[in-house]
């Protein structure tokens, strides 16, 4: 993955965020790249995601393979930064895996990645998702030279195929303490699956294609045209929380509040009352012109993407809109807190990485631009039929 730099005043913090992340190396330190690989060790907090450490003394990156020759001596791998070239490895893991001289690493993940052989790849020869594929109509099969899946590697074993819903999947929940998966579709219903069988255990008719679905604790939260689901895995509750104009496309849990991104622009918000064992409305926020489809709450902060191209950043603790990011010239369609940058994709084919400045607002610090919308938004594809991995 290639990043262009923003110039102005945040050249310093470009360069400070671009080493931490495990930037690329320049021709003159490439060869002292194993000197330092064999020093340097893995965030065990990165791992799991809570690593709270500015500047943090190891990694935050998996390690690479060593480099080739051709990046020792100032080839293209030693200059591309945060992806190399097929025969070196990503500084991402599991964004891409090598292809060439490197046979023996494999990444962590396995995201689209192999171990030089050709295994995980159909027709062992070419690493790139099927774009009929993602789009639900190749029909090629297992003859298909390009990926199928979004994940291959040692580290998963298909399970099982659960089938049965007619259109895309738009949902899927494990809420906590249950051995039941709850699946959300366009065909209007909710198929509720046994994590040990893997087979149907029921369907339940909505009336409405299922926009969302998220799970927080035992409740399963389902947005649908001019209402949102909400039930309770442990007491059998069921909720109906009217309100929204139009489908509810997004929903998010944060501050003990529940948000609800709906068609009209609004975010509607409930909060839950345990004397009453309901949802109450708690706001409704209307700075957005258009649907809000994208929500994800990090910092103290409730982020909205819509398609108004724009991002909104509200103050949990008031509700207020503290700053509106105009960067996105077409509809957000997925944003995502990471330490303490925000990431945002949209179908400008673009993806931008934003850290805050030091008066606390946000800027883009990096932007990435992609050939393919489908590869530029990162929101989660899903054909009719859902598979069961470990």
């Amino acid at each position: 993955m290639d990043f262009d730099y923003n110039g102005g005043n945040t050249t310093n913090t470009n360069k400070r965020v671009f080493n931490r992340l495990g930037g690329g190396q320049s021709a003159n330190d490439a060869s002292n790249h194993n000197h330092l690989q064999q020093n340097q060790k893995v965030c065990f907090h990165w791992r799991a995601g809570r690593c709270n450490r500015f500047p943090c003394p190891f990694l935050h990156r998996e390690l690479s393979a060593p480099p080739t020759h051709a990046a020792v001596n100032g080839g293209v791998g030693a200059k591309r930064g945060f992806v190399g070239n097929d025969s070196s490895s990503s500084s991402f893991s599991g964004r891409r895996g090598n292809n060439g001289n490197n046979s023996n690493y494999s990444n962590s993940w396995g995201r689209f990645g192999n171990k030089g052989d050709g295994r995980g790849v159909r027709g062992g020869s070419v690493e790139k998702v099927c774009t009929y594929w993602v789009q639900g109509h190749c029909n090629r099969g297992d003859t298909c030279r390009f990926l199928h899946s979004w994940s291959l590697g040692d580290g998963f074993s298909l399970l099982t195929q659960l089938e049965g819903h007619q259109k895309v999947i738009s949902g899927i929940a494990l809420p906590s303490g249950s051995d039941k998966l709850y699946t959300g579709s366009k065909d209007e219903t909710v198929r509720v699956w046994d994590c040990q069988s893997g087979q149907c255990m029921g369907v339940i008719n909505l009336g409405g294609e299922v926009g969302c679905m998220i799970s927080e604790g035992p409740w399963i939260f389902v947005g649908t045209p001019n209402v949102v689901k909400a039930w309770n895995t442990q007491t059998n509750t069921d909720l109906s929380l009217t309100g929204p104009v139009g489908q509810v496309y997004t929903l998010v849990v944060g501050n003990d509040l529940l948000f609800a991104g709906t068609q009209d622009g609004s975010i509607l918000v409930w909060k839950f009352n345990a004397a009453t064992y309901n949802f109450e409305p708690a706001a409704s926020l209307n700075d957005h012109k258009m649907a809000v489809v994208s929500l994800v709450v990090g910092a103290n902060r409730l982020y909205s993407g819509s398609m108004d191209h724009s991002i909104k950043v509200w103050s949990l603790e008031t509700l207020q809109c503290v700053q509106t990011l105009k960067d996105h010239t077409s509809v957000v369609m997925s944003l995502l807190c990471w330490e303490q940058f925000l990431l945002s994709c949209s179908l400008d084919q673009t993806i931008k990485v934003w850290a805050a400045t030091e008066s606390g607002n946000l800027e883009v610090t990096y932007t990435h631009k992609e050939e393919h919308v489908g590869y530029a938004v990162p929101v989660i594809h899903f054909s009719l039929n859902f598979n069961l991995w470990i």
